[in-house]
């Protein structure tokens, strides 16, 4: 992989901070193993595939931070490169924003963050991590189950295509929609958003169906 991304100015220190830990939406799996046809009623997630135990993938992640008072609309991308065995996982980002390399890994105990120019972050688990290094919540430990293009259980109003998938569900303030390749089981991209307008978009490649 090799960094891509380049800002149109100098990103903020939060949108650094929220880019890096954008995989805490969309990348960060947690302590568990990112537009088909017209939509049906809301469907029980026990219908849909399991949830991936150990999974490799890799794509890309966008992200759009909205304007806020004096501050400009920002957005930026990077690459990522995820593997996951049950709760552990390691996680690499390159063209993260302005934040350098960084690296991300959960070993059933501990969630760690390093990174060319925020150093080092712990925390207990993925979600404390989040809310450490931005300040804000996110549904990281959802995000297994919608890779694996499955509600989580405490997401609410599911909505799956004619074929079975899911297309959208809500899991707090996010929104989460997924689109599908052909006839594929498993959505090859994620997009989250917040009513803020802060948006998460995580394209992904499938390595080991």
């Amino acid at each position: 992989m090799s960094a891509f991304l380049v800002t149109r100015r100098q990103p903020s220190k939060k949108l650094a901070a929220f880019s890096a830990i954008a995989t805490a939406l969309l990348i960060t799996s947690g302590c568990q193993s990112l537009q088909g046809t017209a939509a049906s009623k809301p469907t029980s997630p026990t219908v849909q595939a399991q949830k991936l135990e150990n999974f490799s993938i890799n794509g890309k992640i966008g992200v759009t931070t909205p304007a806020n008072g004096t501050a400009e609309a920002q957005g930026g991308s990077a690459f990522y490169a995820w593997g996951q065995q049950n709760e552990r996982f390691a996680i690499e980002l390159i063209g993260a924003l302005g934040i350098g390399k960084t690296n991300i890994e959960y070993d059933g105990k501990t969630a760690t963050l390093v990174s060319e120019k925020t150093g080092t972050l712990t925390a207990d688990d993925p979600e404390t991590l989040l809310q450490k290094a931005t300040g804000w919540q996110a549904p990281i430990s959802q995000m297994p189950y919608w890779i694996s293009g499955r509600s989580a259980p405490s997401d609410s109003a599911p909505q799956l295509d004619a074929q079975g998938r899911l297309i959208s569900s809500i899991n707090g303030q996010w929104t989460a929609s997924f689109d599908y390749k052909g006839n594929d089981k498993l959505p090859s991209k994620i997009s989250a958003i917040q009513p803020q307008g802060n948006k998460v978009v995580m394209t992904i490649n499938h390595q080991n169906r």
